[in-house]
């Protein structure tokens, strides 16, 4: 058995865990809205036919702000389409993912289900068709109270109470050439500058994300944050990162260290935004927001024969989740946490159906995703703050990461409960490790009050339609806590939380 150990120190705080870090994304695409979230003849729908199981697991699933309504769709999208009598609503062509919009869901249908979900709205503009006035004119008409055009059409629509969107995403991927409208980070920085600058005039407490880079493997990667923020620094409060990852090859060792990656993305934006403060003088410093992230099989998708047809929620990335992806997805969420000094928001990409932790059929039921659980139990047990974990552990070769810890791991500490919660990843294919975590630094000794493990014998196991339990988290009864220390085993390939409180608590 390998051996790793780690200490804890109550004081060495990283930052509170920001409840944003638990974003979700709806974008009109494929499925994820229309049979996703919506079906107005499914069996479990409700008055305004949204489905109530699929509520019932993204309440479950611990979401807390999901990014709406896109994703490539919004740099086409007119987002007055979306309102008004449904009879009335256009039918329009999807560029991005070549479908047809009904417009049966809207941003007052939209906003109706993130209410019942209990979640805040991300919303995104579109400045890749649009620009300036149509975000104003969105802005007006979910933000102001009453008394204008815009804000008096919503009431008439059903909703006399404004819904306080906060924060908004100055387009989206516009670094990509894919993007309809793409344009170059000196155009496009501008853009988002003039944007930013006009909702400030409108309302001036609004956050504001720019658009940072699709991916680190871009060849602006860097340069286009650093142009961006050059005319929109002082204007925004966030940079957007995107990152998806995919074992390539059968290259398992580099998939399960997806997130050394995404912590170099990070590091590098980061100190980038930094770099450019300093040039500008300026005392602010710009946040991330890690809004669109998950494991995809990209490369399934883009091997594909494109789309011919203009359907209407075509069945589109519906990837099905294996063991090993629900532990990179684990991982990628301590990542997340790590870096919670400035990633104050993150989204993983998908909610429902499109490479997402929930799948449903038509008509039928709806499942949770090998996926959905590390998420779940992270977002439930991350409290209070996140602290620095100083790891020691043995390292592997990797071909697109180089040398790279077996263990990976990171703690919270709830000063008000007491609790510590440790989330620990093992990447290692073949061993399992004792993980030994130092806990003398803590006021109050600490007992085990729970230890859970995801794993399985056989790494390709799913969640499917006729199976949907197949992988959950387990009991780990190889946990022990004497107070001032903890030791768990860690299986191999394996995603961990334990739980820890005070042992005078009751």
């Amino acid at each position: 058995m390998l051996h790793a150990s780690a200490v804890l120190d109550p004081g060495a705080v990283v930052a509170p865990v920001s409840r944003r870090t638990f974003g979700s994304f709806v974008e009109h695409m494929g499925r994820s809205v229309y049979t996703g979230i919506y079906e107005p003849d499914h069996p479990s729908a409700d008055e305004d036919g949204f489905r109530t199981d699929v509520l019932r697991l993204t309440r479950e699933l611990g979401v807390t702000m999901v990014r709406y309504p896109g994703g490539n769709f919004v740099s086409g999208y007119r987002w007055e389409d979306g309102v008004g009598p449904r009879d009335r609503r256009p039918r329009r062509r999807d560029l991005a993912w070549h479908s047809v919009e009904t417009n049966q869901v809207g941003i007052d249908e939209f906003a109706r289900w993130a209410a019942k979900a209990d979640v805040e709205i991300m919303y995104a503009v579109n400045l890749g068709t649009r620009g300036v006035q149509e975000a104003l004119d969105v802005h007006e008409y979910v933000n102001h109270p009453e008394g204008t055009a815009l804000s008096e059409l919503r009431r008439a629509n059903g909703a006399a109470k404004p819904y306080g969107i906060a924060l908004w995403c100055l387009g989206n991927e516009m670094d990509g050439p894919w993007q309809t409208g793409h344009k170059t980070a000196q155009e496009y920085g501008l853009l988002a500058a003039s944007t930013a600058r006009a909702l400030r005039s409108a309302e001036p407490g609004l956050e504001l994300v720019a658009c940072g880079s699709s991916s680190s493997a871009m060849p602006t990667f860097g340069t286009w944050e650093a142009t961006v923020l050059e005319h929109a620094y002082d204007l925004v409060d966030y940079v957007s990162c995107h990152a998806y990852y995919e074992e390539l090859d059968g290259d398992l060792g580099s998939f399960l260290a997806s997130a050394v990656d995404m912590d170099h993305f990070v590091n590098s934006i980061v100190a980038t935004a930094d770099s450019v403060g300093a040039r500008l003088r300026s005392k602010k410093k710009i946040n991330l927001s890690f809004d669109e992230w998950n494991v995809w099989y990209l490369s399934r998708f883009q091997g594909q024969e494109p789309a011919t047809g203009w359907d209407v929620a075509p069945r589109v990335i519906e990837d099905e989740y294996n063991v090993a992806d629900a532990v990179v997805v684990g991982d990628l969420l301590i990542s997340l946490l790590r870096h919670s000094d400035r990633v104050t928001a993150a989204c993983q990409a998908q909610l429902v159906n499109v490479i997402a932790p929930i799948r449903t059929e038509p008509g039928g039921p709806a499942w949770r995703q090998t996926i959905f659980h590390p998420f779940a139990k992270t977002a439930a047990l991350a409290r209070g703050d996140v602290l620095r974990t100083r790891l020691t552990s043995p390292t592997y070769g990797t071909a697109r990461h180089g040398e790279v810890p077996v263990v990976d791991a990171i703690a919270t500490h709830d000063a008000e409960t007491g609790e510590v919660v440790v989330f620990a990843v093992n990447r290692d294919q073949s061993d399992a490790v004792e993980l030994t975590v130092d806990l003398h630094l803590f006021a109050e000794r600490l007992r085990l009050a729970e230890a859970c493990t995801l794993t399985d014998g056989d790494l390709t196991a799913t969640n499917t339609l006729d199976n949907p339990d197949r992988v959950v988290p387990r009991p780990n009864e190889r946990a022990n806590a004497d107070g001032d220390e903890l030791t768990v085993v860690l299986p191999r390939v394996s995603w961990n939380a334990i739980r820890l409180t005070p042992e005078n608590a009751r």
